[in-house]
């Protein structure tokens, strides 16, 4: 009988009989069966699913498994952009989130400098950390190898420079961030989003010098800080690809 072998990653192994996780197991073919359906057949969401490898290429949902095929399913990729090797869907299924521990105030600074989604307080103990990791599925961005190695994380990774710039240009190059880079979306106070506002609605609480030269203003939706593309957001940009992004991206000619 011809046969193929699947091997599941991560939380998808939740879906599956304890002897199939984490391991490469048989799959009898009976049929002509595509991967969707025989990820289906083994209680797997193909919805959950955003990479698929048959003998290590890409394949999408209607490739028809041939005798002897080795197939590797992937959840949700929150470490590196999967967008131009996934045959899936045209955007994969990543929505990337962070939490960083107490050290880390000037990194969450610059990570939501750049517009990632990124939770921090001088006050969170590492029980609290964990907790809003696993409930929101962030990835923890920690200096404490003792609070990366807790069974309970399941995704975190451990900065190892002290230096803050050193340690965002490290996190955009190994979680591959330099296309998802999207400034001025999110208040580097609180993390809040940033929605365009009225000028008239803003007018009494701007300076009359910023008053008279700007005319597109945004406002934090949870602090109600106040942004607007001045002189800072040019000098931002350019430090961003100056001092940030790998020397070969040019985010201000993107």
């Amino acid at each position: 009988m011809s046969k193929v072998y699947f091997r599941f990653y991560e939380e998808l192994n939740d879906h599956l009989p304890e002897e199939m996780r984490k391991v490469w197991f048989e799959y009898p073919l009976k049929d002509r069966i595509s991967v969707q359906e025989a990820i289906s057949s083994l209680g797997v969401p193909p919805a959950e699913v955003d990479l698929i490898l048959v003998n290590q290429l890409s394949k999408g949902f209607d490739y028809i498994l041939q005798d002897e095929d080795r197939i590797s399913v992937y959840p949700v990729f929150e470490l590196f952009d999967i967008s131009e090797i996934s045959e899936l869907r045209e955007k994969p299924l990543r929505e990337i989130r962070f939490i960083c521990d107490v050290h880390l105030g000037k990194l969450s600074r610059y990570m939501r400098m750049l517009g990632f989604d990124t939770l921090y307080s001088n006050q969170y103990t590492n029980e609290q950390i964990i907790q809003i990791a696993t409930e929101e599925k962030r990835i923890i961005l920690s200096r404490n190898c003792r609070l990366i190695r807790d069974k309970r994380v399941t995704h975190s990774y451990w900065v190892r420079s002290s230096d803050p710039l050193e340690q965002i240009r490290d996190l955009v190059n190994k979680l591959d961030l330099s296309k998802s880079i999207d400034p001025l979306t999110r208040c580097m106070e609180c993390n809040g989003i940033l929605v365009p506002v009225d000028k008239q609605q803003i007018l009494p609480q701007l300076e009359p010098r910023t008053a008279n030269y700007f005319n597109e203003f945004f406002r934090c939706n949870t602090c109600a800080h106040i942004y607007w593309k001045g002189s800072h957001f040019e000098n931002m940009l350019g430090f961003i690809d100056q001092h940030i992004l790998p020397d070969e991206y040019d985010y201000l000619n993107c």
